[in-house]
Parts: structure tokens; sequence; C-alpha cells
């Protein structure tokens, strides 16, 4: 069997919270800026995403972290923890980025830091990445995600040209947890309301029970994995439509922590893949 390559350290970038403000009663957006911000840039994706990271208590190194050197030099269990957000939005005149979190409460461990974040404090973080952007060529487009994705699927919805079309169902809790969206006036924004029922319920079924437009779909469906799972098989085995025209992964799932979904992320989509694509 082949060796893996080694694994790169990436490199670490710094910030600092500029300001804070609780968008609706779960969703609080975290404003980073600062001079660790003078070389940050964006390639056009919506979905960009960076990893915060978040040192152990009692860790005596400081911002922006040495990843390399810290993973040379102290015990695993002493590593940053990393947890991965969209950024929301990025100012490239103020060099001020926007990143949403999903706040419960104490549970978690990004959702509590945005929650009691300050103007001032220190941040590192790795990246950007991403890989998804509306094509301006599609006939329509389908955007469908939970609260995760909503900080996507509104970036998208942004960066759409202003005849494009097609739907947006963003399932949340309640109506409090809606936010005004920028949209073109052909794509249509469904807000699904949760409730007591299982997470990706409504979503799955404003899918299913689309009557989809003519021509060729930009599908994005984001969110929580089980729910993804199930509509990406209808995409692909009941619709039809190509990989390439799907953007669709699973953010978290239920019942695991963030740790715990990134150790078998990969793998569970690859299954996934075989399992739909043996049946296509």
């Amino acid at each position: 069997m082949a060796e893996r390559p080694a694994r790169r350290t990436p490199k670490a970038q710094g910030a600092r919270v500029v300001r804070t403000e609780r968008i609706t009663p779960h969703m609080v957006r975290v404003v980073l800026g600062g001079d660790g911000l003078a070389d940050f840039a964006l390639a056009g994706f919506a979905d960009h995403y960076i990893k915060l990271c978040f040192a152990p208590e009692g860790a005596d190194y400081a911002h922006p972290y040495d990843m390399a050197k810290i993973r040379e030099e102290y015990p695993r269990e002493q590593w940053p923890t990393t947890r991965t957000y969209t950024v929301r939005s990025w100012d490239p005149v103020a060099r001020e980025m926007a990143v949403d979190f999903v706040v419960h409460g104490d549970e978690g461990l990004a959702g509590p830091w945005a929650a009691r974040a300050r103007a001032g404090e220190q941040v590192t973080f790795l990246g950007p990445g991403g890989g998804y952007a509306p094509d301006p060529s599609a006939d329509w487009h389908l955007l469908a995600g939970d609260e995760s994705a909503l900080p996507a699927i509104a970036a998208a919805l942004e960066q759409m040209p202003a005849e494009a079309g097609g739907y947006a169902f963003v399932e949340v809790p309640d109506a409090a947890e809606e936010q005004k969206l920028v949209a073109p006036d052909g794509v249509e924004v469904v807000w699904l309301h949760r409730g007591d029922r299982p997470v990706g319920e409504p979503l799955v079924a404003a899918v299913k029970g689309l009557e989809f437009p003519e021509g060729r779909v930009q599908a994005f469906v984001h969110g929580e994995a089980g729910f993804v799972k199930e509509i990406r098989r209808h995409l692909r085995l009941e619709r039809g439509i190509p990989l390439a025209q799907l953007s669709v992964s699973g953010y978290w799932r239920l019942g695991q922590n963030d740790d715990a979904w990134r150790a078998v992320k990969r793998e569970w989509n690859e299954q996934v893949e075989r399992e739909q694509e043996s049946n296509a």
C-alpha cells in the first residue's frame, strides 16, 4: 500500500475581535479585524470557511499560534482544537471579516466563545478554504440547509446575478431565527420552522415536494449529515442530477460532537457516494 504524503501544517493567521452582534436569539456575529488580516483575501466562493483555533486551558503559547512548532514541541492533548466556520462576509476596505455562530447556551466550544467574546480579544485561525460559488450559467438554483448552512446560503444569494432564479429552503427552529436575506427577485426564499420535529425533516419534505423548473439546476445542500444524505440521494437517484451540479456536505452530525464527526466525515462521505452511485 502506498504511503500517504506527510500532512502539511497550515500557516495560522492572527486577528482580533472588533465587535459582536446578537443577530437572532441563537445566532451571534463576530467581526474580526486587525493587522493580522492585512494579507487576507478570498477567492470568490460563497462557502469560504476558516478554522478557528482554541487553545486548551493553561496553554502557554501566544497568538497567532505557530502550529508547526506546537505540534513538534507539545503533546497532542495540548494542541489547539479547531472549529470550522463559514465566512459570512469580508470587507477588503475595512479589512473586517464577519463570522456567524449558532449558540445554544454552554453547548459546544465555539458557540459559547462567540457569546462571550469581547472587542480586542485575540484569535488564531487557519484558512480560508472553499469550493462553491453560484454558477451564472445555471438555469436555476436550489439551496437547502439548516441554520449551520445559513451563512453560506446568505452569501450565495448575494453573489447571484440579478436575473438568477430558483429556491432557497432554510430550516430554523422557529420564526425568531429568521434573518433578512438579500436575494435576486427570481429566487424564492422559504423559511421552514422545525419546531419539535427532527432536524432536517421539513427540508427533506420541501425538496422532495418541489416541482422542479425546466433547465439545468445547480444545487447547494449543506447541514446535518442525516438529511444531507437523504436529499443527496433524492437529487441523484430520483431527479438524475449529475454530481458536477451538486455541492453537498454534512457540516455536522446529530449525536456526535465536532471532533468525532470530523474523524469519520471523509470516510462517511465516500461511503455515501459509493452507495448512491452503485444505485444510479
